[in-house]
């Protein structure tokens, strides 16, 4: 028994033309394997080029309609907005490249779509995470995850850095220091990946995160000036010589790291390194330190990054561990 002719074969075989050189609205429809419905809305948005019309005042079209559209079929088969299609086909404008439009078409779909799939991905991490434990654990993680966007953004991450830094730091500097201290979101999470940013959500919108300040490190002098953008730049640099030993985890020593450390610190307030100077940074560091910014500390250093490189909270944390037993 022969099976009926499908869409596809009808498609592909076109009907012969009329005597004319034209085919009306229903003739295009049934080559393109498509509806009058269909045909008629493409060329009522301009999208199909009428060859002429009938006596009767109906639409009829040649050849290049039909190749038109099938392109459109096409385009839109990859969900390109009509918008996209209107600039891949004006063909007829002088002002615009059709290559060059329908290259930008597809560059915006492909960034959509590896957005769509970033958020299933998160999605479908979150819904293991939520599976895979006990009843215990759910309604916590429940909460959590019910508080971060998925896949979450470092939009709160960058607020939270924006209110604990100094106000008027250089704009490459802080740009630098928000680099260096958020960490980038997967876009193919593991399930505990997901419950570390989500954690990590939770700590930079903890009310008590107004309570944290971490700018006046070192005890002021009577005059002078303080100056917070010598002490980051400082600071890195010291975090810098240190990242190899904390890397290594050799214990917290003396040494070119710790002198830049304290120098920073020094410089913030235009005040001499001094073994007294040292000990009252060593008893305000302690006295500045807060629950929230070791747990936020903890929480990145789970995030897969493309450097091995320590964070800056182990860095930090190794310096100041070197200062106190140095002191000691």
């Amino acid at each position: 028994m022969t099976a009926p002719a499908s869409a596809s074969a009808s498609f592909s075989e076109p009907i012969s033309v009329p005597s004319e050189g034209t085919w009306s609205i229903g003739e295009l429809a049934q080559q393109a394997g498509v509806t009058v419905k269909t045909v008629r809305f493409y060329s009522d948005r301009g999208l199909l080029p009428e060859a002429t019309r009938s006596t009767g005042g109906h639409r009829r079209y040649g050849p290049e309609a039909l190749d038109r559209l099938r392109l459109i079929r096409s385009l839109r088969a990859l969900d390109l907005p009509l918008p996209q299609v209107d600039r891949v086909l004006a063909r007829d404008d002088p002002g615009t490249d059709p290559d060059t439009a329908l290259q930008d078409a597809l560059a915006d779909q492909l960034n959509a779509l590896g957005s769509q799939l970033t958020a299933l991905r998160w999605r479908e991490a979150a819904l293991h995470l939520l599976h895979d434990c006990t009843t215990a654990e759910r309604a916590d993680r429940l909460r959590l995850i019910g508080a971060m966007a998925t896949p979450p953004n470092t939009t709160a991450l960058a607020r939270f850095w924006r209110h604990i830094l100094p106000p008027r730091l250089p704009a490459r500097l802080l740009s630098t220091i928000l680099d260096e201290a958020i960490p980038q979101p997967p876009a193919d999470p593991t399930p505990p990946q997901v419950l570390t940013f989500a954690s990590l959500h939770a700590v930079v919108t903890n009310p008590h995160v107004l309570d944290i300040n971490i700018c006046g490190p070192a005890p002021r002098p009577p005059s002078g000036p303080c100056r917070p953008a010598v002490l980051y730049e400082g600071l890195r640099e010291a975090y810098e010589l240190a990242a190899t030993d904390v890397q290594t985890q050799q214990a917290p020593h003396a040494g070119e790291a710790l002198d830049c450390f304290v120098a920073a610190h020094a410089g913030l307030r235009n005040t001499p390194d001094t073994p007294a100077f040292r000990r009252q940074l060593s008893t305000q560091l302690a006295h500045i330190a807060h629950p929230l910014i070791d747990r936020y500390w903890q929480l990145a250093a789970e995030v897969p990054t493309p450097s091995p490189k320590p964070t800056i909270g182990a860095c930090d944390d190794w310096l100041r561990t070197a200062l106190d037993t140095q002191l000691a």
